[in-house]
């Protein structure tokens, strides 16, 4: 009887992207903030710009989060074009993680790469 028979639904390619994407989604953050410092809507079109669709609604809980872990910080700075605008930066924390996501990162592709040849 084939797992789908049985009520157990089989992960779907699109789906299983959609959960990478997500899984990763810290990790490219940071390397965008670690570029230097930079505004929110800013980090969405790097994000857009490397295929990594991500709505306001994913990445603001996301940035909240990893200032609350003391990764990033933000300053305020006067808009010519409107409100004050946020800017984000890494902390030295920040620098710290993403010097060990890399590393996992590199270790992960490694092992990848090993299996698809």
């Amino acid at each position: 009887m084939s797992e789908k028979s049985q009520g157990t639904k089989i992960t779907e390619p699109e789906s299983a992207k959609a959960d990478m994407r997500r899984g990763m989604l810290e990790f490219v953050v940071l390397l965008i903030i670690s570029r230097g410092r930079i505004y929110a809507s800013d980090i969405l079109k790097e994000l857009k710009f490397a295929d990594l669709l991500v709505v306001e609604g994913t990445l603001y809980p996301l940035l909240s989060r990893l200032r609350a872990e003391k990764l990033l910080d933000y300053t305020w700075e006067e808009s010519k074009s409107g409100p004050p605008r946020k800017y984000y930066t890494l902390t030295a924390t920040g620098k710290e993680d993403l010097a060990q996501l890399k590393t996992t990162w590199k270790s992960l592709v490694k092992s990848v790469e090993t299996l698809l040849k």
